[in-house]
């Protein structure tokens, strides 16, 4: 055989050197421009006669490739195929789920904030888990939304219960604050209307205030029966106040423990309709019932429909109506006790007018015409009177109070000297003690007679003497009977003739030291007695009438007082009282009256008056100063004094005056009246503004018609004093 590489056919040639060796391999073969790719396949054998045998498979490689790129192709189409379809889906996907991501990011970004403004976004995904995650978001901000309303009007109805609270403890009247607190009640239960009714002192529930503006009922709840005395637990109302207990009615029409037939008859008379109520008692912190609050129909917040009092409102109306049983009970307390001092302030002042007829009324009538004359001038919106006014019901209390203790300090001035009518009055007339001197020189002129009918005198000679020292005795004795009733100005002459009176004498044979009190011997005893028969003057100044003054007890310390103070305490001297100039009082007593408002002073600057009530003192220890700073106990000037203090200077001149009660002297008349304040004004005494405003006002007019006798009622010409310099 011919070698592989010698035969004529190239393909073959191509194949020699592919032998001798074994195995697959690719080669390429043809001719130029013509070659193919082949899988040859080398087989080599040897038999069993030694040679070897090699046989070559060949096979074009397209016969093998031509199934897989047909698979390949098929392959590569359907992955175009499938991108072309999976990717603007995985496009379109991962957009809805990144969608839905950020709305859940928003959301809890919302709900990090609290921010319930709108509802929260609820995204559409194909993913459960975005759904599910969407959901919980979407309910837990329907339970944040619904747990913070509830806070929030639950602190809101907080808010308004500490701002009631503030209201209520600032408030004085007594009908606002009543107010306060039923309308206080309803704002915070959110109701349409309420009821408040209070204790009354017999054992009844009387309406006090309404939120409606019909009338209130003039009857009264009782609690107990009239008849048996049993309780009236039947009634809502008289339950509550009896048993100290809250009592919540969802629906008046079924409700059937207590009897609504009255609130459900109101509903059909009046067209509003109660379905809802709730009813809370007053009880302050000693548990005692003082008050009832009932209010009805409570209101959805959201739909302003009628519903039930839920549990936690009544905690809150609970709540309110504790704070406003208290601040109730202490403006009762209050208000007793302001009712109790001006009692008492006016048993003191009733008492000084009881105390002397010569002071009459004037402690009750001086603040009336003192509040008269202060409402006029309150009115006043130009001159000097244009910046007084009294700002609160405190102020005006305060002046009040000041006009009813303007005198209080009488209380220190004893009896004898305020209603001293005439010159040797103490605690009795004394004329009886020189009547009865008098009696003893006239009967002594008789005992003369027959002595000198005995000595030899003819007898009427002895008779004429004695007629005349009689007849001399009567008129000296009525010319001191006149001197002591003080009706008239001692002239000098008089004083003299008084003394020369005096000092005639009488024999004395008693002792004069028999029969006196502790008091009498002390003064007594420093002088010597005189020896029996004793020789006094017929009209004795004796050192033991001078009462020395308590060295202790000062009068112008402190206080700013600036008064001319007596040596002696009194004077009791027959004689020293009987040549008074001018009245029957004596400087010591003269200015144991004037004392009065000394004492006054210093009365009421010893009590502890409350900050509104600071002001008293002044109102009622001003009274008796002038504007030029004359007057008396501090000799205040027109700077130094307020215009209520100058109002009380005019009401006390004015009483004084005018009244018709005093014993001692004759009341004047309206014009007398007004005459004299007229020229206190001239002399610059007291306020002529105020003066002109008491006549233009009318007030002296009015006074008069409701005080003074009707002779006391005649005309009175204003014009002439209006605008007098």
């Amino acid at each position: 055989m011919s070698p592989l590489n010698a035969v004529e056919e190239p393909l073959l040639r191509e194949l020699a050197p592919l032998l001798p060796g074994e195995g697959a391999q690719v080669v390429r073969l043809g001719t130029a421009g013509a070659e193919e790719d082949y899988i040859a396949t080398v087989q080599t054998t040897t038999p069993i006669t030694g040679s070897t045998f090699s046989v070559v498979a060949l096979a074009p490689v397209s016969d093998f490739n031509t199934p897989i790129a047909r698979a390949r192709h098929d392959v590569l189409l359907v992955s175009a195929l499938t991108l072309l379809i999976l990717v603007p889906l995985s496009l379109l996907g991962s957009r809805q789920v990144g969608g839905a991501l950020v709305a859940l990011a928003r959301n809890s970004e919302r709900l990090k904030q609290l921010d319930f403004s709108t509802s929260l976004a609820h995204p559409d995904s194909i993913l459960y888990e975005v759904n599910a995650l969407s959901d919980a978001q979407q309910v837990m901000q329907q339970s944040i939304r619904e747990r913070t309303t509830e806070l929030n009007l639950a602190r809101e109805k907080l808010a308004r219960l500490v701002a009631n609270g503030l209201r209520l403890s600032r408030e004085q009247d007594r009908d606002t604050l009543l107010g306060h607190i039923l309308h206080g009640g309803r704002d915070i239960a959110n109701c349409v209307a309420g009821t408040l009714y209070l204790m009354t002192e017999h054992d009844t529930l009387r309406f006090a205030l309404r939120t409606h503006s019909d009338p209130l009922p003039e009857h009264e709840l009782p609690l107990h029966d009239a008849a048996t005395g049993a309780p009236m637990n039947g009634y809502v109302a008289s339950y509550v106040a009896l048993n100290n207990k809250t009592v919540v009615i969802d629906d008046v029409y079924t409700e059937e423990r207590f009897d609504l037939s009255g609130t459900r008859r109101f509903s059909e008379e009046s067209g509003f309709r109660v379905i809802s109520m709730l009813t809370v008692p007053l009880s302050p912190r000693a548990g005692e019932v003082i008050g009832v609050m009932q209010l009805m129909n409570a209101l959805d917040p959201e739909t302003g429909e009628v519903i039930p009092f839920s549990t936690e409102l009544v905690s809150f109306i609970e709540a309110l109506a504790a704070q406003s049983a208290v601040t109730l009970e202490n403006h009762h307390l209050l208000e007793a006790q302001k009712n109790l001092m001006d009692s008492m302030i006016m048993i003191i002042a009733g008492a000084i007018d009881a105390k002397s007829p010569y002071t009459g009324g004037h402690c009750e009538r001086v603040p009336e015409l003192a509040v008269m004359l202060a409402e006029e001038a309150g009115k006043v919106s130009d001159g000097p009177l244009a910046d007084f006014r009294f700002q609160s019901e405190d102020e005006w209390r305060e002046f009040r109070i000041g006009a009813w203790l303007h005198d209080c300090g009488k209380v220190t001035t004893p009896e004898y000297v305020v209603d001293k009518a005439t010159k040797l009055e103490t605690i009795y007339n004394r004329i009886h003690e020189l009547r009865a001197r008098f009696e003893i020189l006239f009967r002594d002129a008789e005992i003369a007679r027959f002595e000198a009918i005995a000595a030899g005198v003819p007898a009427a000679d002895a008779a004429a003497l004695c007629a005349e020292r009689q007849h001399q005795l009567r008129e000296d004795f009525a010319f001191v009977a006149e001197c002591n009733i003080g009706s008239e100005t001692m002239a000098p002459e008089n004083i003299a003739r008084l003394q020369q009176i005096a000092s005639q004498t009488w024999v004395r044979h008693f002792d004069d030291r028999l029969g006196l009190s502790h008091g009498e011997l002390v003064r007594i005893e420093h002088f010597p007695a005189t020896p029996l028969p004793a020789t006094e003057r017929l009209i004795a100044d004796q050192p033991w009438h001078c009462i020395p003054r308590d060295a202790s007890n000062s009068l112008t310390s402190g206080h700013g007082f600036r008064v001319d103070v007596p040596p002696y305490l009194y004077n009791f001297g027959e004689l020293y009282n009987l040549c008074i100039t001018r009245g029957t009082l004596t400087e010591e007593e003269r200015f144991k009256i004037n004392e009065h408002i000394i004492q006054t002073i210093r009365m009421l600057d010893q009590l502890p008056f409350p900050k509104q009530l600071k002001r008293v003192p002044e109102y009622a220890g001003t009274h008796h100063e002038t504007l030029v700073g004359n007057g008396y106990p501090r000799q205040l000037t027109h700077a130094e004094l307020s215009i209520p203090a100058r109002i009380m200077a005019i009401a006390d001149i004015f009483e004084a005056l005018t009244a018709s009660d005093r014993p001692y002297k004759k009341a004047k008349t309206l014009s007398e009246a007004v005459k004299i304040l007229a020229r206190l004004k001239d002399q610059q005494h007291i306020d002529p503004a105020l003066f002109e405003l008491f006549l233009r006002t009318g007030i002296f007019q009015r006074y008069g018609e409701r005080f003074l006798q009707p002779e006391q009622l005649d005309t009175v010409d204003v014009e002439a004093y209006l605008g007098r310099a």
